[in-house]
């Protein structure tokens, strides 16, 4: 997936065979545990964070719907571009 697809955080989101939308805290999240990196890290929505118990680490890929797309500016353009910039250093 290309950093340029990440959705912005704030998004709503539904997994395939989930129970709960999913609101969207983050991007690019390492698994604190294995290493793995993942695109996303959410919490229940509407609910919200509830500690670390009720965070899900996840792929773009097993997105089902975009209920809601967050809030995008210049600020954020600027951050998808250097992220763009360091994945790209990283495969070099």
């Amino acid at each position: 997936m290309e950093i340029k697809e990440l959705l912005p955080i704030g998004s709503v989101i539904w997994l395939r065979n989930a129970e709960h939308a999913l609101m969207i805290f983050g991007v690019k999240q390492q698994n604190m545990d294995t290493g793995e990196e993942y695109d996303y890290i959410g919490v229940l929505y509407p609910e919200g964070n509830m500690g670390t118990e009720s965070q899900f680490i996840f792929m773009h890929k097993d997105i089902e719907k975009v209920l809601f797309r967050g809030f995008e500016d210049e600020n954020r353009s600027q951050f998808i571009d250097k992220l763009s910039e360091f994945y790209s250093n990283q495969e070099q």
